[in-house]
């Protein structure tokens, strides 16, 4: 059986953790048997119900409220006592911040190894994962040792697809034992997002800037243009340690991954590092006045032009098209 971690916002799954439950299926394939799905906290139920068509047989609840915010050693224990009493031959999660923090500490709890932003899976005379290291620059085979396995899987690398024809799901209620010391360390407070705003993971399109924009109020025309096109706006490292942009907004290794249609990226020069944040985008155009910005190399498609002349113009392109 593979264990899928699922996390959620209290009414659907996050799309990453059915990205983690297709690769959940892949791992279910080569190793036989069902995948099963954890999922905790206040509409655990109701999440539940939206993972038949990704192929979970049976999913454990754990409606909690002590589990709606993020408690990473309190998540922990609750995944460990499950594992415990399961036993399945994998446990995934979806390669995010919660989900390797979790599944970091589950192996220190169960000093089992494991292996981080897994793209692929294989079965021979053990159990293999291919895995990125260093930011996306280096693919590691390794053997995983032990069981289960702990893996988590990166970002964009397995499309979330459902099932033409799911079979039925069996919802199992799941008593976690807490104290607390699981609860000392806990999310006390949440800023909501903008309403209407669109999250920058999971952002059709991604209108984003970088040093050249030049300044806190040259985003403006950025997000005019993302608004237009029902995007999100992104940044480089650049502009957040400016303080231009919060940390929310940054695209790279150490920032959000994406995975849009399109990129637009305003201004943005491309160090090695931003590049690997979008990497999963099926189109990237430039904007930057430096033809001999790495950027420019790797785009589908460039302007080399004043992005503050270009991008205004594209949102009344936009504006006309629509009529307005």
């Amino acid at each position: 059986m593979v264990l899928v971690f699922v996390e959620h916002d209290g009414e659907r799954p996050a799309e990453l953790s059915l990205q983690a439950l297709a690769f959940g299926r892949r791992i279910a394939g080569l190793l036989g048997g069902p995948v099963h799905a954890a999922v905790l906290g206040s509409g655990a139920t109701s999440v539940a119900g939206h993972l038949a068509a990704h192929g979970v047989a049976l999913a454990h609840v754990a409606e909690d409220e002590r589990l709606d915010v993020f408690a990473p050693d309190a998540w922990a224990r609750a995944l460990a006592d499950l594992v415990e009493s399961s036993e399945p031959r994998v446990v995934l999660a979806a390669g995010t911040e919660r989900g390797n923090e979790v599944l970091a500490r589950l192996a220190a709890r169960t000093d089992l190894p494991m292996a981080a932003n897994c793209i692929e899976a294989e079965s021979r005379d053990a159990f293999m994962v291919t895995r990125q290291r260093w930011g996306g620059s280096l693919l590691e085979v390794a053997r995983i040792g032990g069981s289960p396995a702990l893996l988590t899987v990166a970002p964009h690398v397995v499309p979330a697809e459902e099932l033409a024809a799911p079979d039925g799901i069996e919802v199992v209620p799941w008593a976690v034992v807490l104290d607390e010391q699981d609860l000392r360390v806990r999310v006390t407070g949440v800023v909501p997002r903008v309403a209407d705003s669109v999250a920058l993971a999971e952002a059709k399109v991604v209108v984003g800037g970088g040093r050249g924009v030049g300044s806190a109020e040259g985003f403006r025309v950025i997000e005019e243009l993302a608004a237009l096109l029902g995007g999100a706006v992104g940044c480089s490292r650049a502009v957040t340690s400016a303080g231009w942009r919060s940390h929310e907004d940054q695209v790279g290794q150490t920032g959000t991954r994406i995975a849009p249609e399109i990129y637009i990226a305003c201004g943005v020069s491309g160090a090695s590092q931003h590049m690997v944040g979008c990497r999963g985008a099926k189109r990237i155009l430039a904007i930057n006045t430096d033809r001999e910005a790495p950027i420019v190399a790797q785009a589908d498609y460039a302007v080399v032009a004043d992005l503050h002349q270009v991008v205004p113009a594209i949102s009344a392109a936009v504006r006309a098209m629509r009529g307005g």
